[in-house]
């Protein structure tokens, strides 16, 4: 099959019998051309078939007009929400957004930041996965000056802005609910220490315990990698002990989920055996039987901001602006599985 050749405002401008100069200020729209003339050269480019050569002009202004989001786990409400927030703001600016998921695996991040970077997008936006223990491959753009921005999970050893919410509050909240309702005997199951987020949701669990008078029982105390399976695996033990406990803060919601299931299977009540929170607010916590307790973190704004305040950077990309962290609150959401 013979191939096409690429149609050029050269073609146009001798198809129009115009100056190729007129036909690239009317294809931009530019006020000095007048309107009758930019939809005749706009009407022409239709019919020929003309593409913009974008990277020949990435190449002019040095900018891929694109930002980079790397999230653990696309199919988890709270990062959805998160990237619609980006996409939304990122689309007002004229900005295209390529997203891809770790699946919280290190070597998997570590490749797509790589290709990001490789791909020369403007700006990276990430949540890190739990297995990030290391921050080589971060590195490749904040040393190169490349805007990147944390959010709800960060890397301590790179100076960035991050967007997060506030953790500890949102631990001491929990915590304090299941006290109200009379719960003595509490268990936290969290996501590894090693991440900041869970650090600091554990350290308000821990201050609303020592404020109550509550006793920190280390066998109530879990860490797993928050999925079905591990959520299930660590809720089944803590259910298994001699004494269990009577109320159960879970990392997110899946985890709740997976407690819930088996409270259900053996005959355990909810709320009156064992009371159950979760967090994150995915969509199933509120139609599932009894309603799950959680906490509604603000994704969508969180994304918003997120790209806001990147492309912010990617403009003003010479500027000694310090960095920041922002924090946003969480709401508490007091369904049947803790009423």
């Amino acid at each position: 099959m013979r191939k096409h050749s690429e149609i050029t405002i050269h073609n146009l401008a001798k198809e129009l019998k115009i100056s190729a100069s007129t036909v690239s200020r009317a294809l931009k729209d530019n006020v000095r051309i007048s309107e009758k003339t930019r939809k005749i050269v706009q009407q022409k480019a239709i019919e020929m078939g003309y593409r913009p050569n974008i990277l020949a002009a990435n190449l002019r202004s040095k900018r891929t007009m694109t930002l980079g989001v790397v999230v653990p786990r696309i199919d988890r409400y709270f990062f959805a929400s998160v990237i619609s927030g980006i996409e939304d703001y990122a689309w007002t600016e004229g900005f295209n957004v390529i997203i891809s998921q770790s699946n919280d695996l290190l070597i998997k991040e570590a490749n797509c930041v790589t290709n990001l970077y490789n791909n020369r997008v403007d700006g990276l936006i990430i949540s890190i996965s739990m297995q990030t223990d290391e921050d080589k491959h971060l590195r490749l753009f904040s040393e190169n000056h490349i805007p990147l921005l944390f959010f709800d999970r960060y890397c301590s050893t790179i100076e960035s802005d991050r967007i997060l919410v506030d953790d500890f509050d949102a631990g001491y909240k929990i915590t304090r609910h299941l006290i109200d309702r009379g719960c003595k005997r509490i268990a936290y199951i969290a996501g590894p220490g090693m991440l900041n987020i869970y650090k600091n949701r554990k350290a308000g669990f821990l201050k609303a315990l020592e404020e109550s008078g509550v006793p920190v029982v280390e066998k109530y105390l879990e860490e797993t990698g928050l999925t079905k399976e591990e959520g299930r695996k660590a809720f089944s033990r803590l259910m298994t002990l001699s004494d269990p406990p009577d109320g159960v803060f879970c990392g997110n919601d899946t985890t709740a989920l997976s407690a819930l299931e088996y409270c259900q299977e053996h005959r355990v009540r909810v709320p009156e055996d064992v009371a159950l929170v979760g967090f994150s607010d995915e969509p199933y916590s509120a139609v599932v039987t009894p309603s799950l307790s959680t906490v509604k973190q603000p994704g969508y704004e969180i994304g918003y901001l997120a790209a806001q305040k990147i492309i912010h950077r990617i403009q003003n990309i010479n500027s000694d602006e310090p960095f920041e962290q922002i924090e946003l609150p969480t709401q508490l959401i007091i369904r049947n599985s803790s009423k």
